[in-house]
């Protein structure tokens, strides 16, 4: 660098700010914010930066935007000592070091890319056009790019056209029907051997795993009877290597496809890493193996262009396009989520700016897309039809067998649900229909695009008239019915309704004057539950007005709803009398179209008329629960509606999925309750998964954890903390944390607590050294905390439920969970419901239990990890101490005892070197 810049590092109640003759100032936050604003500094993150200072984020040489440049589509984990540890430059603890080792870490990346790109003639195009508009990064990266002040100035934009750089995509011949042979459960055992290798550590248990989930790859004898196995096997099983090796056999003897599916996004990247071992050559592995996910997960090159071309207009757009545009060149397969996209990348660029690049909103018009036979996303749908392993999601598999396959043409027949703990959760999700502002409002941008009303609207929102005129041009019947359809869409709520539905008089059409009716409701009739929180209540009686409103709202729905399916059937029509003319892209399209007419448009009014029209009623059909509510963010209205579930939703999802397949596998650690009556606990996982709705029962597997937990951990319930007390919660978290120096994690059952002991306990844990990183308040996504989490092995971390679920971290890392009371399922409609039909209270003991098996076993992720569990709450009942493996004895103690405790068997299991 030209002229080096003074370094900002920023904790929590401090900052250190080393100048460029190498003076270290400790200072307060305020007057780090006035000496950031004064003059530009070298920091690691700015927003997160920005965040810690309290004040609003300022210019900045922020180095996670140079790694971005010059490592694209690589990972580090965002912070000083992240980034170190991934240029190799040690882990730096204290402030001053960190602070030092930003300044290696910058000259390390610009030697970097000064080595291996001097004279990339793209890369300097972008560097250019950054530089161009403002980046504190510029005249360095040009300068390690070679690029002198004398030379031609480079193309403005040119590097940021990636598409002209992408290889197009193939058809190939439709594959075969897969085969009907089975695989035999010693064929499993040795394929299995196979991968691990003869030098892997003998475990049994993961042979006996393999042996017994191959039996639902055998062929089905009936119709709608798949073979299902239930499979529960506990941490450090493998059981990721042990359903690989059946299920790739299978693909092998058969020439059909496995699809694998996850609930997390970490679990699908942990399964594309373990197929490493069964496709070590990366080409092999491209042809057998795709990771799988929506279309609203990958970047949408035709909406990148756009973005690209309207550069001249918005240059402050330069910057974060420029670094989306070096990732796209390198990325494997465009997946924005999960994918090799930094999480922290899209806080850098703009979340909406970044995410707004998919295609959110269904708006693809594929084949007339200019970037068609380069998309990233056509190439893993047609990878898919190849492959013979698919990694995907529950939540994408759900959606497609809803449609009947999706783009995938047709079902798969053979399933592994990995996480199958959260298929419950997943179906309640894929099969439930929301009447509310958010989604009418989404399918009118749908069916309207940007309405000349909205000023400065995006010209990516793309209406349905823009997207098929070509294909209805020519048929009058067909413009006519979409002509029909765009009057109809008028009636749907319009942005800015949220102001307008506070006063019914004011609201606009009969979606919000139905939607003011719903918010009335709700707030005359629900209890207030403090500041921020949602509000729901019954649907009957229904307030005066409500029934009439809603039949005239049903009424003007149907009116929607009949030209959009006459428009679909129409173009099906067209398929069947022009077969013998249409071209195969056209063909596509229309394909496509019809998927989405019904998709986005059709399967939700057909669900929203069902709900209006049993408002008159006396009551909703038996197997869903309908609720009015106002969903609330910080006390703000964000969204108001009439919700529909089903009170069973793995019964659509048995329907849909399970009786159409030939075979599955539905396994998890936790995939049985633990109540002590293990024919009950089977019966749970059986309704949990959906087996229960198929006619004959699943074969049930159990293998148990290889670990010794009674040696490995410890379990204390605090008996003389106050859970209602915010202060001595917060001394109880703040003791812990300091007795484990360190490797902990603090959840919550409602984010108002998490806050409370945040701000109670960032001082003295920073005083003592120890980092605190909190979802919701450090302005970073869980995946990124986590990663962080995971590479500062004595940082703490403050989280609720996804935090539970995202976190795998072995090792040091994580050896202490705090949980700040019971997590009790929240007493909400829909819950009421489930609980009456599924076992009153044993239902609720069945939940809280399975919370509590899934916090506690993120503590043991491998033979040598030692950690603590603790409940700081004294009214926990001894019935649960069941959630928990035999032999650990489950200690009700005093808060000094625990601390001592604590303190001995970390001491004693892990050693601290610092």
């Amino acid at each position: 660098m030209r002229e080096s810049p003074p370094t900002l590092v920023a904790a929590v109640t401090a900052a250190v700010w080393l100048t460029p003759d190498g003076e270290v100032d400790s200072l307060a936050p305020a007057e780090a914010a006035r000496r950031a604003g004064r003059q530009p500094p070298l920091l690691c993150h700015r927003r997160a930066t920005a965040t810690r200072l309290g004040v609003d984020p300022f210019p900045a040489f922020d180095l996670l935007e140079l790694f971005a440049f010059v490592r694209p589509a690589r990972f580090c984990a965002p912070t000083p000592r992240g980034l170190a540890q991934a240029l190799d430059l040690g882990d730096p603890h204290s402030l001053e070091a960190q602070a030092v080792a930003l300044g290696r870490v910058a000259d390390r990346l610009l030697a970097e890319l000064a080595a291996r790109e001097g004279g990339n003639g793209a890369a300097l195009s972008i560097a250019w056009t950054m530089a161009q508009a403002g980046w504190p990064w510029g005249p360095a990266v040009l300068q390690a790019l070679g690029f002198g002040k004398a030379e031609t100035a480079p193309r403005r934009a040119a590097g940021y056209q990636v598409w002209e750089g992408l290889s197009e995509w193939s058809e190939h011949a439709p594959e075969p029907p897969a085969g009907s042979e089975a695989v035999d459960p010693q064929e499993a055992r040795r394929r299995l051997a196979e991968l691990l290798g003869s030098d892997a550590e003998a475990r049994p248990q993961q042979a006996d795993y393999a042996s017994a989930v191959a039996t639902a790859f055998a062929p089905r004898d009936r119709e709608a009877d798949p073979h299902l196995v239930l499979a529960e096997a506990g941490t450090g099983v493998g059981k990721t290597l042990g359903y690989i090796a059946p299920a790739s056999l299978w693909a092998e003897k058969n020439g059909g496809a496995v699809w694998l599916s996850t609930y997390t996004r970490n679990l699908q990247q942990q399964i594309d890493g373990e197929l490493d071992r069964l496709f070590p050559l990366r080409a092999e592995k491209l042809r057998q193996v795709v990771v799988r996910k929506g279309r609203e997960n990958y970047l949408c090159l035709l909406n990148y262009e756009e973005a690209v071309r309207g550069l001249a207009a918005r240059p402050n757009s330069a910057v974060p396009l420029g670094l989306l545009a070096r990732w796209a060149a390198a990325t494997r397969d465009g997946d924005m989520v999960g994918g090799d996209l930094p999480g922290w990348l899209a806080d850098l660029t703009g979340r909406g700016r970044t995410f707004g690049l998919a295609d959110r909103r269904g708006e693809c018009i594929y084949a007339a897309c200019p970037h068609y036979r380069k998309c990233y996303i056509e190439r893993s749908v047609r990878r898919a039809r190849r492959a013979r392993l698919v990694v995907a999601n529950h939540a994408l598999v759900m959606v497609q067998a809803a449609l009947g396959g999706g783009e995938e043409g047709q079902l798969p027949q053979r399933y592994v649900f990995d996480e199958g703990h959260h298929l419950f959760e997943a179906a309640d999700s894929a099969f439930a229909a929301h009447l509310s502002g958010q989604e009418t409002t989404e399918l009118r941008r749908w069916l309207l695009g940007a309405e000349a009303s909205r000023r400065g609207g995006s010209s990516r929102q793309r209406g349905l008239q823009r997207r098929i005129e070509d294909l209805v041009a020519g048929h009058d019947r067909l413009e006519n019915l979409l002509q029909r359809a765009l009057r109809g869409a008028r009636m749907l709520a319009a942005e800015g309704w949220h102001q307008r539905i506070t006063d019914a008089d004011s609201s606009e059409g009969p979606t919000e004057r139905f939607l003011a009716l719903v918010r009335q409701q709700v707030y005359a009739r629900a209890p207030q539950r403090g500041e921020g929180y949602s509000l729901e209540t019954e649907v009957r009686p229904a307030a005066d007005g409500l029934v009439e409103t809603a039949l005239a709202l049903e009424g003007a729905l149907e009116k929607l709803e009949k030209p959009l399916v006459e428009l679909r059937d129409g173009l099906g029509d067209r398929l069947d009398r022009e077969a013998d003319t249409l071209d195969s892209d056209t063909r596509r399209r229309i394909e496509a179209t019809m998927r989405s007419l019904e998709r986005r448009a059709v399967r939700p009014l057909r669900a929203w008329r069902q709900m209006l029209r049993v408002l008159e009623a006396d009551s909703s059909p038996p197997e869903f629960i309908d609720w009015l509510a106002v969903e609330r963010i910080d006390g703000r209205d964000v969204d108001v509606g009439f919700f529909r579930h089903w009170v069973d939703p793995t019964e659509p999802f048995a329907q849909a999925v399970l009786a159409q397949a030939q075979g599955a596998v539905v396994t998890s650690a936790t995939l049985t309750d633990k109540s002590g009556d293990p024919e009950q606990d089977w019966r749970a996982a059986a309704q949990r998964s959906g087996s229960i709705h198929l006619p004959s029962p699943a074969i049930r597997a159990q293998v148990p954890s290889p670990y010794d937990y009674a040696a490995q951990t410890r379990i204390f319930v605090v008996t003389d903390v106050r859970k209602d007390d915010l202060d001595q919660v917060a001394a109880a978290v703040r003791e812990l944390f300091l007795a484990a120096g360190g490797g902990a994690l603090g959840l919550f059952t409602a984010i108002s607590r998490l806050r409370a002991i945040h701000a109670r306990i960032g001082r003295p844990l920073e005083q003592a050294g120890l980092e605190l990183y909190a979802q919701h308040l450090d302005g970073l996504d869980v995946a990124t905390l986590v990663e962080i989490f995971r590479a500062e092995p004595d940082s703490c971390l403050l989280g609720t439920d996804a935090v539970r679920d995202g976190v795998d971290v072995p090792g040091r890392a994580l050896r202490l969970i705090v949980f700040d009371r019971v997590p009790w399922p929240r007493p909400d409609l829909r819950h009421k419901a489930r609980r009456a039909a599924f076992g009153g209270k044993r239902y609720d003991d069945m939940i809280t239990r399975l919370k509590l098996r899934q916090a506690y076993g993120r503590l043991v992720r491998r033979a040598d990890d030692h950690g603590v569990f603790v409940l700081l709450d004294p009214m926990v009942p001894s019935r649960f101490a069941s959630a928990f493996p035999e032999g650990v004895e489950f200690v009700r103690v005093g808060l000094a005892e625990a601390l001592a405790e604590t303190r001995s068997f970390l001491a004693v299991s892990q050693p601290r070197s610092r």
